[in-house]
């Protein structure tokens, strides 16, 4: 079972910039598709941003293209969520997610994902 670790989460002022950061302690997934996806209270859980297993390829919600950027470590043991003009809509608990299927690609959609982490708490303050 794979377990995902999110950490960079915080508090930071309208806009700010946070960097996320997703790793798999004692495993690698450089074969996998990841994403990010976020859950503000009382909302569902969106798409955010995902990137393919060799990071040829990336996504974004149009609500952050622009400012969020995805990418992968230089291992590609490590997977990143750049976010630069944080607006108080932002806030949300991230979560990280990982795919199963080998050279997976990047994927919107949740139902894609197999693994996931705990998640990490940003909090935008206007």
């Amino acid at each position: 079972q794979v377990q995902l670790v999110e950490s960079g989460g915080g508090l930071v002022q309208a806009g700010g910039s946070l960097r996320l950061s997703c790793a798999a302690p004692g495993r690698t997934f450089s074969s996998y598709g990841m994403g990010w996806f976020r859950q503000a209270p009382g909302k569902e859980r969106e798409f955010v941003a995902a990137i393919s297993w060799n990071g040829g390829s990336t996504v974004y919600a149009d609500s952050v293209k622009g400012r969020f950027t995805i990418s992968r470590g230089s291992a590609k043991n490590m997977v990143y969520l750049q976010m630069i003009s944080l607006k108080p809509e932002d806030t949300a608990v991230y979560y990280c997610a990982a795919d199963s299927i080998l050279y997976g690609l990047a994927q919107r959609d949740q139902a894609e994902y197999d693994y996931w982490g705990q998640g990490t708490q940003v909090t935008v303050n206007s």
